[in-house]
């Protein structure tokens, strides 16, 4: 079987050419539109040197022009480079290079940007400008390609091309270029669709960046169930409600500080959102207790949790809608990541590999098609994530006796306080149940007796005051002693990724300055 990603959008005008696939305000185009005009910017990139193989970048925010990036790219042979907006010149500059990206599709926000780029990046040749101004000086104009090409034919490649490369955030270090394939990402969706199914033809609210995996993995399984996606250029808790209400939104990706947001927004009680159907959640932890209320927001809405990584396509476990429901083990079910995917094989190993038993926690490993190509120029590196035919995440977790994964903590981030593994996913779902508190962080932060000690970094809740005898006598009824906080601090907000995980290295490294340990 052949699948490569352009199948999909081929499927689409053949049955629904005339549906809405995307929106952004009053504008709209049909499956028809998206086709077209794909298949004519494919032309131009071929018109510019894009040979079958060659990566294309987009440094945009979410919009009608992204779909558009993506197929165009795909359906001239290329592969895509999707970049993180909020990363540096530099930073961007590096995904280029070692990509060898050449074209760059840039937006109106990001011009200044991308002219700063001319000076630091050596690959990058052909810039075109998306945005509905003059186009600038040196750039190529998206819309004048339109109007100057023909489309093209499909040279969509097969199943094992690669398809995309896209650099992980850089949190830990310098970012690394995760290669999938058409056979990965198609597998992936067609997975997805199969374990939470859902109704062909809604309309999905895409506010989560689309240069991250999860949101753009919800594009295409959107696309692959003829569903209009309506696009907010970036998260605003009052657009989303607004967007729910005045376009019937159906389904919805939210990371969890998202949901807090919309559930928390003034104006949630007096917004229509009886349309909402589904709610996927995902990225980063949940803690129980937001949960709980957002299902209580959202009653008609079936949630469903998804757990992965950019390496995995991006998921390899689902909490489905039907574990949210009342059953004698919700409560437990609902601090699990879910089942495995149909499409993965997934397992806990310790440190040699070995596979553990039933509630032993280690390291999560998973294989299937849906598992990267490798890293990008990594050999060593990629050797070492999927030594013994198995993608070891990095996480730690374990199953339970009726095969739920529940995942504990990134390794990187346990603490180890007096020779005790301590996981912070844990204590902050404890801490969290505090009404006082709205966000918690815990680290590990030197300490003379115990080598680390769990530090809470607390975001209070409006017009709360919290103190860490009221943290550690709470935490005391809960959890060991050992695991409860020993120091916080208090901030206003937790330092966030674009995907919405906080980034604890930023939080850890003024604690660590100076004590001879790398900051994770």
């Amino acid at each position: 079987m052949n699948m490569a990603l352009t199948q999909m959008l081929r499927k689409c005008v053949r049955e629904a050419a005339q549906r809405p696939a995307l929106r952004q305000g009053a504008e709209v185009w049909t499956y028809g539109d998206l086709h077209e005009r794909s298949a004519r910017l494919a032309a131009a990139l071929h018109a510019h040197g894009l040979q079958a193989g060659d990566r294309v970048g987009m440094l945009a925010p979410n919009g009608l022009l992204y779909p558009l990036f993506m197929w165009a790219t795909w359906w001239a042979g290329g592969v895509i480079n999707p970049v993180n907006v909020r990363w540096s010149v530099a930073e961007i500059a590096y995904a280029l290079d070692d990509s060898q990206t050449r074209i760059l599709l840039v937006d109106e926000p990001f011009v200044a940007t991308a002219q700063a780029l001319r000076g630091v990046s050596t690959s990058l040749q052909t810039l075109i400008y998306c945005g509905s101004g003059v186009t600038p000086e040196g750039m190529l104009s998206l819309r004048e390609l339109w109007a100057t090409h023909a489309p093209a034919q499909d040279h969509g490649g097969r199943d094992g091309d690669l398809a995309m490369i896209m650099y992980t955030g850089g949190t830990t270090g310098k970012s690394k270029g995760v290669m999938l394939s058409h056979a990965n990402l198609y597998v992936a969706t067609l997975g997805s669709i199969a374990m939470s199914p859902r109704p062909m033809h809604g309309r999905a609210l895409m506010v989560a960046p689309l240069f991250h995996i999860a949101a753009l993995g919800t594009s295409l399984r959107m696309l692959r169930q003829q569903a209009q996606q309506v696009f907010l250029p970036g998260f605003d808790e009052g657009a989303v409600l607004e967007a729910i209400e005045a376009c019937g939104i159906t389904d919805m990706f939210l990371v969890p500080t998202m949901i807090r947001r919309v559930i928390d927004h003034p104006d949630f009680a007096r917004r229509d959102t009886s349309s909402m159907r589904s709610i996927t959640y995902g990225a980063a932890a949940i803690d129980p207790t937001l949960l709980e209320r957002a299902m209580t927001a959202f009653p008609q809405v079936q949630f469903s949790q998804a757990y992965g990584m950019t390496e995995l396509s991006p998921t390899i476990t689902m909490l489905t809608p039907e574990e949210h429901l009342p059953n004698p083990k919700r409560a437990q079910r609902l601090r699990s990541a879910g089942r495995p995917m149909l499409i993965a094989e997934v397992r806990v190993v310790d440190e040699q590999d070995r596979e553990l038993q039933v509630g032993q926690v280690g390291e999560i490993c998973a294989r299937g098609p849906m598992v990267m190509m490798g890293y990008w120029n990594l050999p060593e590196l990629t050797a070492e994530a999927l030594r013994g035919g198995w993608m070891h995440t990095g996480d730690a977790g374990y199953f339970d006796e009726d095969g739920f994964l529940y995942v504990v903590d990134r390794i990187k981030d346990m603490v180890v306080s007096g020779g005790e593994n301590v996981y912070s996913a844990e204590v902050e779902s404890v801490v969290t149940q505090l009404h006082e508190v709205s966000q918690c962080a815990i680290i590990g932060v030197p300490d003379a007796r115990w080598g680390e000690r769990v530090h809470a970094v607390i975001v209070p809740a409006a017009g709360q005051t919290v103190t860490l005898e009221a943290i550690a006598a709470h935490c005391h009824q809960h959890i060991a002693g050992y695991k409860c906080p020993r120091s916080m601090e208090i901030v206003e907000a937790l330092p966030l990724s674009a995907a919405g995980k906080v980034l604890k290295n930023v939080l850890r490294a003024p604690h660590w300055q100076g004590q001879g340990k790398g900051v994770a």
